[in-house]
């Protein structure tokens, strides 16, 4: 998707962006993921996408990143951007095994450093979830959603 707008910082171009700490690394980058390092994702969804949607997901996205370790992919977060002013995040997951580790909030700290030059970054949550979003810089609005449940798991 070509942007007309501000370019998303730390856009990768011929070379994947990785960020490294003791066993976990971060990308910016969905080249190389296979759907065998995707398994797990969308807990407690009656009708999750499948490993293969779900890299539909990540490739289809105008920013992702991700978490991996152990050469499978632990956490995500994806960014819908109108290459303007505006950019959404619709998604962000941690492996249940893996929560409580930052992993979360270091996605979204990325995500945001990435997106620093939009003027709206948006995004819709559970109640539960919104002090974690606010902790992150988040301040609570009204979202009006509307949801096809018969196509959550992405299938065509």
């Amino acid at each position: 998707m070509a942007a007309s707008g501000p370019p998303l910082a730390g856009k990768a171009t011929d070379r994947r962006a990785i960020y490294c700490s003791t066993m976990l690394r971060y990308t910016d980058s969905a080249a190389g993921i296979t759907p065998d390092q995707l398994a797990g994702f969308f807990d407690g969804w009656p009708n999750p996408p499948t490993p293969e949607t779900h890299l539909r997901i990540l490739t289809g996205s105008d920013a992702v990143i991700l978490a991996i370790e152990d050469g499978r992919v632990v956490g995500f977060i994806t960014a819908i951007a109108d290459g303007a002013l505006c950019a959404s995040l619709p998604l962000l997951e941690v492996l249940p095994a893996h929560r409580g580790r930052g992993i979360g909030a270091e996605l979204v700290r990325r995500m945001l450093a990435r997106l620093s030059n939009y003027y709206a970054i948006d995004l819709a949550c559970d109640p539960h979830l919104a002090p974690f979003y606010e902790r992150l810089g988040f301040k609570p609005a009204t979202a009006m959603l509307r949801r096809n449940f018969a196509a959550q798991n992405g299938r065509p």
